[in-house]
């Protein structure tokens, strides 16, 4: 992938393009990603908040929050594509996901840092147990660590950032979400086709977490086929674009 796509979504976003890719994007990955965790509004729904802020139908409060939240944390990702990641960085995209919800009332869920109690990967006891509050910075430091050190970086290193900080489990609440939205920058930043996790996908996913340590197939060819999907279903409309406004305009550049 070039930069096409890139600046596709912010001439799109800058210009209030409707009904193209920087909308489609924005509107299924939000939706899937929150329904992935559990989220009660439905894709039309997702569109209509984009659309025009306003809701219509009974989902839960904290839902349409973060679904507003979700938009904002994806133009962070698109602001940022290129700035590498750290504690800081993760954090931040974390409060932007959260704030407003009813977690960034209560302290002891730390919305914008990490967490402060010990989580499971799934909400029962006996399910994958994750790293304990005490470790996380140093843990989380040392995946960061890792994976800067060997830039530029591949598919298969974005996908095994995402499952060491899945694993580490570094927030009270958000963690996929997160997980999955920096994956879309890695991606920008690496400059390869990025994905979405849809919601179709979501138990191939949770297998591929659970078992990447004895089997990172799982993982890695399920986020293959999301990108061989968003690569059929997005990328001809950015290249489309592109083109016709390079008729237009002329060569594009980001405003």
């Amino acid at each position: 992938m070039d930069t096409t796509l890139l600046d596709v979504l912010a001439y799109q976003r800058n210009h209030h393009i409707d009904g193209n890719v920087y909308k489609a994007c924005q509107c299924d990955f939000a939706y899937n990603s929150n329904h992935i965790e559990g989220s009660t509004l439905n894709h039309d729904q997702t569109v209509q908040i984009f659309d025009r802020e306003t809701f219509s139908g009974t989902a839960k409060v904290d839902d349409i929050v973060e679904t507003r939240n979700h938009f904002s944390a994806f133009d962070r990702i698109l602001d940022t594509w290129d700035t590498p990641l750290d504690a800081d960085y993760l954090c931040a995209l974390h409060r932007t996901l959260k704030e407003g919800t009813t977690d960034a009332k209560d302290p002891i869920m730390a919305v914008g840092s990490f967490k402060r109690f010990s989580n499971v990967i799934g909400g029962a006891v006996g399910d994958v147990e994750t790293a304990s509050p005490e470790d996380v910075p140093a843990l989380v430091d040392a995946l960061v660590g890792e994976y800067e050190s060997r830039e530029p970086h591949a598919m298969d290193d974005i996908v095994r950032f995402h499952w060491g900080l899945e694993s580490i489990h570094p927030f009270s609440d958000g963690n996929g979400r997160v997980g999955r939205l920096v994956m879309f920058k890695e991606c920008l930043r690496a400059g390869i086709t990025p994905f979405i996790i849809t919601e179709d996908l979501r138990a191939f996913y949770i297998r591929g977490l659970r078992e990447y340590e004895k089997t990172p197939g799982y993982l890695d060819d399920t986020c293959g086929y999301a990108q061989d999907r968003f690569e059929a279903s997005y990328m001809p409309m950015a290249r489309e674009f592109a083109a016709a406004l390079k008729d237009a305009e002329g060569p594009m550049g980001l405003e």
